[in-house]
């Protein structure tokens, strides 16, 4: 899915690498849901029912936000 490329890309390149092994863990685990899944967290038209999820989205979409501002 595009959309999901564009939020993603952006994150793996400048950001994937500074996240803790637990991170990179949960990252990689996200990456395995549903597209469909993904995209309704993503564009925050639903929230995921995993906390650990949830808060990975939060975090990217928090640092995209940061580097769309430079």
């Amino acid at each position: 899915m595009l959309e999901l490329d564009v939020i993603l890309g952006p994150f793996v390149e400048h950001e994937y690498d500074g996240l803790t092994d637990e991170h990179k863990v949960v990252f990689r685990r996200l990456l395995e849901c549903d597209d469909p899944d993904l995209f309704a967290w993503f564009m925050g038209h639903q929230r995921s029912g995993n906390a650990d999820f949830q808060a990975m989205v939060d975090y990217i979409l928090e640092r995209n936000q940061i580097r769309n501002r430079r």
